[in-house]
């Protein structure tokens, strides 16, 4: 099939390297442009550019595909169908009308269930247990075109959302081959999504890293995973910021005299070996910490270096 791929992320690499792969023709990699990233601030090509590079592929970075110009080219390519991978901008109607098989998206969830820019991240926030991909057509609105295929995959308890963001892309990679072979036969027949049933995950904000020691020691657990990499989930300690890239609920029960309800702003160390922290109903164990402006650590060199005191205060108004 002669194709055109748009994508930007590590996500979508490896779905245009499935494509390849089956033998699909791809006549252009369309991305965005380099942009500054590290803390040089040099300008740095996206993820799907250097695969289109090692692949061979022709690639173009238009400021925004909606442009006459950007147009123009996708027309004379002359393709069947087009496949968006995280591309990062809305697919205008003057290209969605260009193939005759239409552009096919590739989605991190199981559509309805979490439209938006962050569905790894919020179905490990809200607790689910189950996820997975879809396939659909891509209409004017925002994820609300008809589905094609889905493949499904449980959440592991302790899969944080870089974790899960590669399963879920390799899962896309080959559901997305499926899905073509499915168009190019008619063996598809696309479904409508019940917008009833649709959630919604948001663009994640900085805050949104804050923990809240008032809630269960699950939800902030959950929290932790879902927040990889960015904004991770954060914490404030003698007036620095600590974020905690891993963690487990405490599974065996914490002696200590310490009052731990209403504690909505900061907890209580409970214990130092294993490192474990009061919450709004159970306790949390840290396992790998990072204080601002040092290297990621585990929690136990933590304790050692930080000469911690069980009971003691951590979180507190956050800078």
């Amino acid at each position: 099939m002669r194709l055109v791929f748009l994508g930007t992320p590590a996500f979508a690499v490896p779905t245009i390297e499935r494509m390849v792969e089956a033998g699909h023709q791809v006549l252009a990699v369309v991305t965005q442009p380099d942009r500054p990233r590290g803390r040089g601030q040099h300008a740095l090509p996206p993820p799907v550019k250097e695969a289109a590079a090692r692949l061979g592929l022709p690639v173009r970075q238009p400021e925004r595909v909606k442009l006459p110009e950007t147009v123009e080219f996708l027309r004379a390519l002359g393709a069947d169908a087009m496949v968006v991978v995280g591309y990062g901008q809305i697919i205008p109607r003057t290209v969605i009308d260009l193939a005759p098989l239409g552009i096919v998206n590739v989605h991190a969830s199981l559509l309805p269930n979490y439209r938006g820019a962050g569905p790894i991240q919020w179905a490990i926030l809200n607790g689910e247990t189950r996820t997975g991909v879809t396939t659909m057509r891509i209409d004017a609105g925002l994820d609300t075109g008809d589905m094609l295929l889905k493949a499904e995959t449980e959440i592991g308890p302790d899969e944080n959302a870089v974790e899960l963001g590669k399963r879920l892309a390799a899962m896309g990679a080959d559901l997305l081959v499926e899905t073509l072979a499915g168009l190019s036969t008619g063996a598809i027949v696309p479904r409508k999504q019940d917008s009833s049933q649709a959630t919604w995950a948001r663009l994640l904000k900085k805050e949104d890293g804050m923990v809240d020691w008032g809630q269960p020691a699950q939800a902030i657990h959950n929290r932790v995973r879902g927040l990889q990499p960015w904004p991770g989930a954060y914490t404030t300690f003698r007036g620095q910021t600590l974020h905690i890239w891993k963690s487990r609920v405490a599974t065996e029960r914490v002696h200590t005299s310490v009052d731990t309800a209403d504690r909505s702003v900061c907890a209580t160390l409970l214990s130092l070996k294993p490192l474990v922290v009061s919450c709004g109903s159970g306790a949390l164990e840290l396992l790998e910490v990072q204080l601002e402006g040092r290297k990621r650590i585990s929690a136990a060199d933590f304790a050692n270096g930080q000469r911690l005191a069980e009971n003691e205060d951590i979180g507190g108004p956050h800078l």
